[in-house]
């Protein structure tokens, strides 16, 4: 320790002085930590087999769930092993959602299957079921102008993707637009750019004094079969059987560990991502990928002996998927603590390309350089605008935040469905995301004069 701040120490003086100091600067003084993290990171696959590990063990992770709790005493477990400094977690209460027994049968124009997966938080139909005839639009302002047809039916929302932003919202307030116009259930072709037959799940919500209405997700092909059978004249018929219920809120919690700063420990850089994911699949993207590297950036660094002046501490925050309870928790829990950097990963661990970043111009600047030391694994674009669900409650004091910007072509194929398993990470894409995140983390941690607000 005392022979790396040596090093230093000259590369640095300038950002010791009173004044702005040149970013360039930063990056001298740390190119060379920064060489042997990447290194390090990426000598081995030890994230990605850690990633493995949780996700066939426990399987997916939603709030409530005994599955979720079982994880976080393994990760609570594994950090302590690890010699991670303070590990604890902090008690959250979370929703209690539970899918129940759910299938759609096409009955008419032909008999069929139809893949389906309601939607997070869905009332369920009827114990028998709901026999209706589908009205397939392709947008709200369609469904308006059909309204008068939609009454007593079942409404299919087929709604290509174009972003997720935008496309979400059919997921959404589906349920609320159907209902309004006397449907009886919603259906939405699922949000996502591409399907092998999977349907995407996510969340919705209802709206006080409108009906709530059954609402779930079928696959692109079948929302598309269905509305080249409705424009050839035919009646579409299915049976919607959904079997959903709410439960009282469950205890769960956010787990954490620290590598404690030697200098201003009572600062600190935050990175993290929801240990939580839907019902389905294994949540390998979404976001155990996120939790785990951010936790082996941690791991590593302490390895390494690169232990920075501000505290470096890793949270998997819970409840993002269906509630952000823990996000908000976190603030009420630790939000009167010193904040210097929240980061956040979850997004899916493909190649990492950079960082977005929200935050002073100042700091902008700073990060930015900082990003240079990572152009070496195609990681060093640092653009304006980036945080996360779970950092957006903590950036809303102020904090600045960023969000890890990999290649996510594909990531919107497997989000929220059966096919988010770990074989669509890359062990070596992962190595890399885990080498951006500590050089970030690190060095921000780092840095002489905090993180201009």
């Amino acid at each position: 320790m005392t022979s790396r701040r040596a090093l230093c120490s000259l590369a640095v003086l300038s950002f010791l002085l009173p004044g702005p100091a040149p970013a360039q600067e930063i990056a001298s003084a740390y190119r060379d930590a920064a060489r042997r993290i990447v290194a390090a990171a990426t000598a081995d696959h030890r994230a990605y087999e850690r990633i493995g590990e949780l996700v066939d063990r426990f399987g997916p992770r939603l709030s409530g769930s005994a599955a979720l709790e079982a994880s976080l005493d393994w990760i609570l477990e594994e950090m302590r092993a690890d010699g991670l400094e303070n590990v604890r977690s902090d008690p959250v209460m979370v929703p209690h959602w539970v899918r129940g027994e759910e299938s759609l049968a096409l009955l008419l124009p032909r008999a069929r299957r139809l893949p389906l997966l309601g939607l997070g938080g869905t009332v369920a139909t009827p114990p028998g079921g709901i026999r209706g005839e589908v009205l397939v639009v392709s947008s709200y302002e369609e469904l308006t102008a059909r309204a008068a047809e939609s009454a007593g039916r079942i409404v299919l929302f087929d709604v290509p993707f174009t972003s997720y932003g935008e496309t979400v919202q059919y997921r959404s307030g589906g349920a609320v637009a159907a209902a309004k116009a006397g449907a009886v259930a919603s259906l939405i072709r699922s949000v996502g750019p591409a399907s092998m037959q999977t349907p995407h799940t996510g969340g919705m919500r209802y709206e006080e004094g409108v009906p709530r209405i059954p609402h779930a997700a079928i696959t692109l092909e079948d929302a598309e079969m269905l509305h080249r059978m409705q424009e050839r004249g035919e009646r579409i018929e299915v049976h919607l059987t959904m079997g959903a219920r709410s439960l009282p809120d469950a205890p769960s919690r956010n787990v954490m560990a620290e590598l404690r700063g030697t200098e201003l420990p009572d600062e600190v850089v935050v990175l993290g991502g929801h240990t939580d994911s839907w019902d389905v699949g294994q949540g390998a993207m979404d976001d155990a990928g996120g939790v785990v590297a951010s936790w082996e950036a941690v791991r590593l660094l302490q390895e390494l002996g690169l232990r920075p002046r501000r505290t470096i501490r890793v949270v998997g925050w819970v409840n993002e998927e269906n509630g952000l309870r823990g996000g908000n928790q976190y603030v009420t829990d630790h939000g009167h603590e010193k904040h210097m950097l929240a980061i956040e990963t979850d997004g899916g661990v493909f190649s990492p390309r950079g960082y977005g970043f929200t935050g002073s111009d100042a700091a902008f600047g700073i990060v930015r350089e900082i990003g240079t030391l990572l152009e070496g694994i195609g990681a060093g674009e640092i653009v304006r605008g980036g945080g996360g669900a779970d950092i957006g409650p903590l950036m809303q004091t102020g904090v600045p935040g960023m969000g890890l910007n990999v290649d996510d072509a594909r990531y919107f194929w497997y989000h929220h469905t059966d096919a988010d398993t770990l074989d669509k990470l890359d062990p070596d894409e992962v190595a890399r995301c885990v080498a951006a995140l500590a050089v970030m983390a690190y060095v921000v941690a780092d840095l002489p004069r905090s993180l201009p607000r």
